[in-house]
């Protein structure tokens, strides 16, 4: 493995992206030069909450009503939240016909926003919610409206809002938030359309993005630390196959050992500058 920000290095990801064949596996330190922090990565921290679980969401009508206090504000700075250079010069990419797919590890739509299409959201997307008794999904800002009737003076403050849109405040913050019920069947078990900790990933679209590392030339890793399987597992696969594995990330990754280009340089530069040596 080659580690290195340099022009040299650089070259070397434009001549594997020039080639086609390429799919790009995404995680939250593609989205911080959009101003969400990411876990681990110099411009985030780890958090100091903990995160809800699948378990704790289904059990606990406490635990419900904690953790949408905390998404109700943190939706605030996910929903203002526009793509950066890298989430478009990754749909450039994918545009010029480079990209065979784009898997991400992030649930913030970004990559959508910015022009992309076809990406498989790995652990769902914020702009859904669904309900876990009737099965009927609605749209976070409609839902978001219904928050903000039901709570017209709760002015919590959030200390960090985490990638998964999970903001951080302290629990006597909580007292007088309202939870909004399903409006289909009036149920509370609401949830993100996301994949919780604790949660599998659903086993067809995990197959689907085997599917797209094992026909890649290239698989490029931008942005993620690698830290759990969700993403270190197509890594693995695509060094099993002998497919070319290129990591942009500010910061170690799981998945260095198995690379054989690692840079380290920020994701807008590195990619827009891709971009140009190309078009």
């Amino acid at each position: 493995m080659t580690t290195t920000g340099s022009s040299t290095q650089l070259d070397q990801l434009v001549t594997r992206v020039r080639h086609g064949g390429v799919v790009v596996l995404s995680g939250a330190g593609l989205s911080t030069e959009s101003g969400i922090p990411d876990y681990r990565g110099p411009t985030g921290a780890l958090r100091t909450n903990t995160p809800m679980t699948y378990q704790d969401f289904v059990s606990s009508s406490a635990g419900r009503h904690r953790y949408w206090a905390r998404s109700f504000l943190g939706w605030a700075q996910m929903a203002q939240a526009r793509p950066n250079a890298g989430h478009v010069a990754v749909a450039q990419l994918q545009g010029l016909g480079l990209l065979d797919g784009i898997i991400t590890q992030n649930v913030d739509g970004l990559h959508q926003a910015a022009g992309a299409h076809n990406v498989i959201e790995l652990h769902g997307g914020l702009d859904l919610v669904v309900c876990l008794t009737c099965g009927k999904r609605e749209s976070r800002p409609s839902l978001d409206v219904r928050l903000r009737e039901l709570n017209p003076d709760f002015h919590a403050r959030a200390t960090r809002v985490n990638p998964d849109g999970d903001a951080e405040i302290t629990d006597d913050q909580l007292d007088g938030f309202v939870m909004a019920r399903c409006r289909h069947c009036d149920s509370d078990l609401v949830k993100p359309d996301v994949v919780f900790f604790g949660e599998n990933v659903p086993k067809p679209r995990v197959e689907a993005c085997y599917a797209l590392v094992e026909n890649a030339r290239c698989l490029l890793v931008l942005g993620s630390s690698l830290t759990v399987m969700s993403g270190l597992r197509f890594v693995r696969r695509a060094a099993k196959l002998g497919i070319d594995v290129t990591i942009v990330n500010q910061g170690p990754t799981r998945g260095d050992p198995l690379a054989d280009l690692k840079l380290e340089v920020p994701l807008g530069v590195a990619l827009t500058e891709t971009v140009a040596a190309l078009t």
